[in-house]
């Protein structure tokens, strides 16, 4: 237990870094928050935690495909925030990264890679 614990309060520190980082600069803030990690916060976990290697590689092999389609939204979220305000561009966003992620998987499925 207490390794969940702390494995909670490391990650969320991370979000609340980035949150204020953005607080003080939106550059450094997005530069933080592009950076991945989480996926190295999940990486570091599973590896401590003793999963086999081919689950973590598994891990960032997909990582990797499913932040392809995500990156459309963040083009799109400061266009639509003037025009929709937050909570309505927030649900724009979520069903822009559905729609690119769904024709995404359907485009790669060609090259092998399964998503869904």
């Amino acid at each position: 237990m207490p390794w969940l614990i702390t494995k909670y309060l490391i990650t969320a520190a991370v979000v609340v870094l980035i949150s204020e980082l953005a607080k003080r600069s939106d550059k450094l803030g997005g530069f933080v928050a592009a950076l991945p990690l989480v996926t190295f916060l999940a990486l570091i976990w599973l590896y401590v935690e003793g999963q086999p290697s081919d689950k973590i590689a598994n891990h960032a092999w997909y990582t990797f495909w499913y932040v392809v389609p995500t990156l459309p939204m963040f083009l799109a979220f400061p266009l639509l925030l003037p025009r929709l305000g937050f909570w309505l561009t927030m649900l724009a966003s979520v069903v822009i990264t559905v729609v690119c992620f769904a024709l995404f998987a359907f485009a790669v499925r060609r090259f092998g890679v399964e998503l869904l």
